[in-house]
């Protein structure tokens, strides 16, 4: 089928050629204050009949054509300043060559290319500006009247969005920075600081703010946020500084303020370059693929283009889930789901063996506290212990180059089953460090905000259902952390280790639940008088507030400013043999018999009194 015809290219061609004939004529006009003698007009018409098929021939070659006027940008434009360039040499060598040149005034080469490039880009601006008018004019009186906090580079682009917007229409910037006070952006005036947000929302009647701040500190983006509240504003926000640079969304993809957004920390720095050395080009394999931080990790080592991705997963939909993500997503990775159970030695040792990756990140565990701490503690020291024990030995055998433990701060001083498991898992990676050449490393850290299991998706529900929001204790914190982070914090402690540290991330500061509760609350747009709180008693191996590091623990630094490193005690190594004994046992133990073995294996972790309950 041919091409249709290209009516809009056809004419921005002829308007160009006729740009250049005219600026030619003009050349010729200031050359002699608009009296040209008889025999230079003489020469001006002969040397038209080679200048403007050059030049229009340079012109389309450049693809000048290739574009729409109402989409002109700056690269436009310094293609046009290149091809006139280009042209004006390509005429002025041709008239030289066929002896044309003696009529043809050397300020005439040098003014008509500068005429020519005000006209061509000239025009082209003009008529981006009137389309672009007319859409504003035809939607300024539709949307929504909004103030924008910040005057970053995301806000300039927010407010250029917003002019194209149905729904919004930015009347004024706010910025702390005294330079960007009362400068235009894109037509829209930068008021003042961010603390006359409330003199300005009363003056112009506004009720909705957009914080366009992505790269902007916590406690930069949790001052806007209050700033907002207390104004008695409507608050929105850009997408995160990571979701933007990744590239998945656009600045003007604004949504309703979240709880993240209040715990949210500084953004991540990558030892980018140490990453693609560590993971470009490598078999890497993650067990626990289909959970919320497996996943995630999945997602992060795809950006650094391994040779094949292992999700490892016993829970058939979550693989199933990830592996249709990344067939859709990540179709450039090579991706292979393997269903399995990390306590299979069988199993573990034959996907390890088919496969030989040189990296496997170990995130497969049981996590929920109480769930793990009576009917099925047996079972969580088994997964979390015993699939840890299997990894790390068919790790050894296959010659794996370093496993990264996913830990927990639950794993310090631990109070219940799951936190003294991991902590004996931790044990079980250093105790393999010198067992062959395989390098282990631990990685320790909080909550992971909308996680399974999660307090903050547990709060949604119960708001949604008209409350209580039931918290467990007044007093009761918690650190609190964004997957991407953790997962980026995962990869950059694998990257940097090299062989049996304990890294401990930088958790930021703790949050009350309560608090968290409350913001929640608020975010929703009802009042503690509507939706209650109440407390519920601390649930069985619950702590007040968890620790990150252990009492006989130091800490060194990383080289990463959110990563530590812990000098934790080493058990004798020939205490594995036993350990994998007690693990393989035959009969299932009883929670009071795991309890009171834990205490062997792991001196520090201690129990409170466990209510009794009956199995049914």
């Amino acid at each position: 089928m041919p091409r249709k015809f290209n009516f809009r290219a056809l004419f921005a061609f002829l308007h160009d050629a006729g740009a250049a004939a005219a600026t030619w004529w003009v050349g010729y006009c200031l050359r002699f204050n608009f009296d040209i003698p008889p025999s230079f007009v003489s020469a001006m018409i002969k040397t038209l009949v080679l200048v403007v098929p050059v030049q229009a021939v340079v012109f389309y070659c450049f693809g000048l054509y290739r574009g729409l006027w109402r989409y002109a940008s700056l690269p436009d434009m310094r293609r046009i300043i290149t091809s006139v360039a280009v042209a004006i040499l390509a005429v002025a060598l041709l008239l030289y060559m066929l002896r044309f040149n003696m009529g043809v005034p050397r300020s005439v080469i040098v003014t008509q290319p500068l005429l020519l490039v005000l006209i061509m880009c000239g025009s082209r601006v003009a008529y981006r500006s009137w389309k672009e008018s007319r859409l504003y004019s035809a939607t300024k009186d539709q949307g929504e009247p909004v103030l924008i906090l910040g005057a970053s580079d995301e806000a300039v682009m927010l407010v250029k969005e917003l002019t194209k917007s149905q729904e919004w229409r930015a009347i004024g910037l706010l910025d702390d920075d005294p330079g960007k006070q009362g400068r235009l952006l894109h037509g829209v005036r930068v008021l003042g600081p961010l603390e006359e947000l409330p003199r300005w929302a009363s003056h112009f009647s506004i009720s909705d703010a957009i914080i366009a701040m992505p790269s902007a500190s916590r406690n930069e983006r949790r001052r806007a946020i209050d700033l907002c509240n207390n104004a008695g504003l409507s608050v929105m926000t850009v997408p995160s500084y990571a979701d933007l640079v990744s590239g998945n969304v656009t600045v003007s993809q604004i949504r309703k303020i979240e709880v993240e957004d209040l715990l949210g920390r500084d953004p991540v720095m990558l030892d980018t370059a140490g990453l693609h050395e560590f993971l470009s080009g490598q078999v890497v394999m993650v067990t626990g693929a289909g959970g919320s931080i497996g996943s995630e990790l999945c997602r992060q080592i795809a950006g650094f283009r391994p040779s094949l991705l292992i999700l490892f997963e016993l829970n058939e939909f979550a693989l199933y889930r990830l592996h249709e993500e990344f067939t859709a997503n990540f179709a450039h990775i090579p991706v292979v789901g393997v269903i399995g159970d990390v306590k299979n030695r069988v199993r573990v040792q034959q996907v390890l063996q088919g496969y030989l990756p040189s990296v496997i990140f170990h995130a497969a565990a049981y996590k929920h506290v109480p769930l793990m701490e009576e009917v099925n503690a047996w079972e969580a020291v088994r997964n979390n212990v015993l699939g840890t024990y299997t990894v790390a030995q068919a790790a050894i055998a296959s010659n794996v180059k370093k496993v990264v433990l996913i830990s927990t701060d639950k794993a310090v001083n631990p109070t219940n089953v799951m936190g003294a498991s991991k902590r004996l898992a931790e044990i079980v990676c250093q105790l393999f460090q010198f067992a062959g050449k395989t390098q282990f490393e631990m990685v320790r850290f909080g909550n992971v905000l909308g996680s399974t299991g999660s307090v903050i998706p547990k709060f949604q529900e119960q708001i949604a259902k008209g409350g209580p929001i039931t918290v467990t204790h007044p007093d009761i914190i918690r650190y609190f952390m964004s997957i991407p982070e953790a997962a980026q914090l995962v990869l950059q402690a694998g990257c940097m280790g090299h062989g049996g540290e304990v890294f401990v991330m930088d958790m930021g500061e703790p949050t009350k639940i309560v608090d968290l509760a409350k913001e929640m609350i608020r975010l929703a747009g009802h009042s503690e008088d509507e939706i209650k709180i109440v407390y519920s008693g601390l649930r069985p191996g619950e702590k007040l507030f968890e620790e990150l590091l252990a009492d006989d623990e130091t800490t060194v630094p990383s080289g990463h400013p959110k990563l530590r490193i812990a000098k934790s005690t080493r058990t004798d190594p020939v205490e594995l043999n036993e350990l994998h004994r007690w693990l393989e046992q035959s009969q299932d133990l009883s929670d009071d018999e795991v309890r009171r073995d834990l205490r062997r294996w792991v001196p520090e972790y201690f129990t409170t009194v466990k209510p009794k309950l009956k199995v049914v």
